[in-house]
């Protein structure tokens, strides 16, 4: 059998992880795919110490890699949006398949490369975009096809599940353990798309796109970050039954798609308040299957090396057995281009129950102020949580609400911080039940 030729761009993490498994597992890949899977070129600007490619052709070009005749399949694992964009459309042009773990990059590029990939008849897989090695693209497009899919909510960046599961396990702040995320490899020197929800909002776009067959559309996510999350905001959850988990959520609504990457309170109870540290984990509610849980690794070197792996199984089949890609880049065989059945609704639209902590003057009165500009805008409160004070101390005010328009409950938030009797910012963390029976 003639072997699938494969050149991969980027010798990173990611890189090195996926040469390595090409490498210490190709008697089983062969055996998978029904020919060798062999890599034929590397191109990248440094070496991996933990990869010995002697005996394999290197380039510094990674452009050269995308128009030597000899490769059938392109991995790119460079990130970034735009060399890594022109680097796949070369590929493409030049008639190679390819595969990603570029989350970004399809969440903002997709479209355009799945246009141009259909056009030249050869296939982009992207697996490893992501949740690292959790197969959860592949459920979604193949194993749950049979569903209406009703909603989906995830923890989708480790870094972010990592600083909040150790602020509520060890009592510390926010900076503390950023620091320490940092120091221990999970965070980036500038980590503002983890800890900002950037690259959640990444990785939720391409997921809501699979699950409901709508363009993908990253412009349009709402995105809200953890840095604003205290070591009190946790502990008022847990007095309250709830867990701060940082989610992304769609929700397909009569009026519209939600996408929403933000902190949220979830039961303690729920499947997802139980994963901590840097695992992730993806809930799907379908109409016909119910709940399906995905865990397990959403980043590191062999855990996203074994999606990118994966893909380059499906497309060395695919090449053996000579026909077109049999499973649509984004699971429908028709896409919505316009959004008009399902247009992504706007964060005021969206409806959720809150949890919010407010610092006032401990006199009387305030308290009925703030429930009246609550009720003005018709939104209801489940329960009140007010410490004692000591003199001349602001006493903190917890409260949990019923589920209301995020455009009134914005209003409310404008109307209470400009309360003489309210110092500083609200802080509000929206509050999803999950509930598995919906």
């Amino acid at each position: 059998m003639k072997p699938v030729k494969v050149g991969i761009c980027g010798l990173g993490t990611v890189g090195g992880g996926t040469y390595n498994v090409l490498i210490r597992n190709a008697d089983e890949i062969a055996r998978r795919a029904g020919r060798p899977i062999i890599v034929e070129q590397v191109g990248a600007r440094r070496d991996n110490p933990d990869c010995d490619i002697t005996g394999v052709s290197r380039t510094h070009d990674i452009f050269e890699v995308a128009r030597n005749p000899e490769i059938d399949v392109l991995v790119e694992l460079i990130g970034g949006y735009d060399v890594a964009y022109q680097l796949v459309m070369e590929a493409i042009a030049n008639g190679k398949h390819v595969v990603t773990a570029n989350k970004a990059l399809i969440a903002v590029h997709g479209n355009e490369i799945f246009r141009a990939a259909a056009e030249k008849g050869v296939m982009v897989a992207f697996e490893a975009a992501v949740a690292g090695g959790i197969p959860v693209i592949k459920s979604l497009r193949e194993g749950l096809g049979a569903n209406r899919i009703q909603w989906l909510a995830g923890i989708i960046n480790g870094t972010g599940n990592f600083i909040l599961s150790a602020m509520r396990d060890e009592g510390r702040s926010f900076e503390d353990v950023l620091a320490e995320a940092q120091a221990l490899g999970y965070a980036e020197a500038d980590p503002t798309f983890d800890v900002e929800g950037i690259d959640a909002a990444h990785k939720l776009t391409i997921l809501a796109s699979i699950a409901f067959g709508v363009p993908l559309q990253f412009d349009k996510a709402y995105t809200e970050g953890i840095s604003r999350i205290t070591a009190e905001d946790i502990e008022q959850a847990d007095n309250l039954g709830y867990i701060i988990k940082h989610l992304g959520i769609t929700r397909a609504t009569a009026k519209g798609l939600e996408l929403r990457v933000h902190p949220t309170l979830i039961p303690k109870e729920r499947l997802l308040a139980n994963v901590h540290g840097v695992k992730n984990a993806i809930e799907v509610m379908g109409d016909a299957v119910g709940p399906t849980l995905y865990y397990g690794a959403g980043a590191g070197a062999e855990p996203t090396a074994s999606a990118v792996v994966a893909d380059l199984l499906d497309v060395a089949r695919d090449i053996a057995t000579d026909h077109r890609y049999r499973v649509p880049y984004l699971a429908f065989a028709e896409i919505n281009q316009h959004g008009d059945t399902l247009p992504i609704l706007p964060m005021e639209e969206i409806e959720t129950a809150c949890y919010l902590r407010l610092q006032a003057v401990d006199r009387p009165g305030v308290l009925a102020r703030v429930a009246s500009i609550l009720s003005e805008q018709g939104i209801s409160i489940e329960a009140i949580i007010q410490k004692e004070a000591t003199e001349g101390e602001l006493v903190p005010i917890i409260l949990l609400t019923h589920r209301a328009r995020e455009l009134h409950m914005n209003e409310a938030i404008r109307q209470l911080e400009a309360l003489v009797d309210v110092a500083g910012s609200v802080v509000r963390i929206r509050v999803e039940d999950l509930d598995d029976n919906a």
